[in-house]
């Protein structure tokens, strides 16, 4: 419970001050350019029964915006006069045109009131990850100094690949580090090098791998190899049980080599799966039941061990950081503006190049909701990881806003870009029409998301 509520504050954090910004972006333009804005609210405020939906609202003196906090939060809205919006209120656009209304300005200042949004978020984020260079610099270990090499499944090896190979670049470039960047240029490389046995070579790849597969695939298609070394051992766990010592080597389980942890732990999934068919707890006990063989020094011996409910033995292994010496590249106050700037636009193109896979039925399954994104906040409070999920869903809000549906930003852009070009401004009717499809469209998304989430949680995907 404690990790899920330092999730959920992480989340709404972030989401709170993504969203407060975003309506920000819009409100500034609106006043530069004299247009009234009627409401200004963090959340939605619809009403049940005889309350308006306010948490919280304040109407300053002599001022045309009210102020608040709605009680659904799904996002917020700035209600600009004058616009057919979300809020669809169609008894407005009746009346004669005012001079304060959005209706009124010319088609660019409507142009740039409405990416105002979008505008803020990209910035925001670009700002951040210069901060976070700034503030912690970039920490990572670099591919090519993972000596122990890579764990690689089935498909990899059928494009030639050896567990233990030590991944260099891609004729895209060289990798940097252990991301999906790695996955991205592998997926898209027609050749990688590499480093076997000590010596240099390369391998053609098709140049066109599912991007989706590789992330989704069980075991992953790459992943760093991880000796099955025992770091330290848990206090009264199965591992205790048998004597298990830090610097002991898992040799086998269950007459199953094991050459690496990542080995070990796919030994442990197969026996998760049996786990699953096990129908009495006769059956479950026999799977719970192992045989393991390790190391210690030049000597070889084996014990028997009933792995706990979970099927764990019980011990840790050394962190990427305990295998490998991490570099940290700093950066002063200047530099890390252009270099946040790189960072966040190689996010961006990254994110936009994934946009692809959405549109097939994996891609449609791998949709996330609210559940899915905040758990990719970290179980114990980070600012380092915080504020890197923030710029990560600052540029994601951007990116999605700015997409030509109707009731998004992008839907309001496409329409004023019509109107630019033609001279001609799109009937209120036909506007009316196209923001209750696109906001029937947003609805679809989010359900299926968030569905996928309760199937996910369910075991079904």
């Amino acid at each position: 419970m404690d990790i899920f509520l330092i999730r959920l504050l992480q989340f709404m954090l972030a989401i709170g001050l993504l969203v407060l910004l975003h309506e920000g972006g819009h409100f500034f333009f609106a006043k530069l350019f004299g247009v009234r804005v009627e409401k200004f609210y963090l959340f939605f405020d619809p009403s049940i029964w005889k309350w308006d939906g306010s948490l919280f609202k304040w109407k300053p003196k002599n001022s045309d915006t009210q102020y608040g906090v709605g009680w659904l939060p799904l996002g917020g809205y700035c209600k600009i006069a004058g616009m057919i919006d979300e809020s669809f209120d169609t008894e407005q656009m009746k009346q004669p045109e005012q001079p304060w209304e959005f209706r009124a300005k010319p088609a660019w200042q409507r142009l740039l009131i409405m990416i105002g949004g979008v505008l803020v978020n990209f910035l925001l984020a670009l700002f951040i990850y210069s901060m976070i260079l700034f503030h912690w610099g970039d920490t990572y270990i670099p591919v090519k100094n993972m000596t122990y090499g890579m764990k690689f499944n089935t498909e990899a090896k059928q494009y030639g690949f050896q567990d233990g190979d030590i991944l260099v670049g891609t004729d895209k470039g060289e990798f940097k580090d252990f991301s999906a960047d790695l996955y991205r240029d592998l997926s898209e490389a027609t050749r990688v090098d590499l480093i076997r046995d000590g010596k240099p070579m390369s391998l053609t790849l098709p140049g066109d791998i599912n991007l989706l597969g590789m992330l989704k695939a069980e075991p992953s298609f790459v992943r760093p190899l991880i000796p099955a070394e025992i770091d330290s051992v848990m206090a009264d766990s199965p591992a205790a049980s048998i004597g298990l010592q830090a610097g002991d080597k898992i040799v086998a389980i269950n007459d199953k080599p094991v050459d690496s942890y990542n080995e070990f732990t796919d030994q442990l999934g197969i026996l998760e799966d049996m786990m699953t068919a096990a129908k009495t707890q006769a059956d479950s006990l026999k799977v719970r039941t192992a045989t393991i063989v390790y190391q210690r020094g030049e000597a070889r011996d084996t014990a028997n061990v009933i792995l706990t409910p979970e099927l764990k033995l019980g011990f840790y292994v050394k962190s990427m950081a305990g295998i490998y010496e991490p570099i940290t590249k700093e950066y002063g106050f200047l530099e890390s503006f252009p270099a946040g700037i790189k960072y966040g636009w190689n996010v961006l193109a990254g994110y936009v190049g994934d946009m692809k896979y959405v549109f097939t039925a994996d891609g449609a399954k791998s949709l996330g909701g609210f559940g899915a994104i905040g758990s990719l906040f970290p179980p114990m409070w980070d600012w380092y990881m915080f504020w890197k999920m923030t710029a990560f869903l600052s540029i994601i809000l951007a990116f999605m806003n700015i997409l030509p549906i109707p009731a998004l930003d992008g839907g309001h852009v496409l329409f004023l870009i019509y109107e630019m070009i033609t001279r001609r401004k799109p009937s209120e009717t036909f506007m009316i029409r196209a923001e209750y499809v696109g906001f029937g469209i947003l609805i679809l998304l989010m359900v299926v998301a968030n569905l996928n989430d309760v199937l996910r949680w369910l075991g079904y995907m």
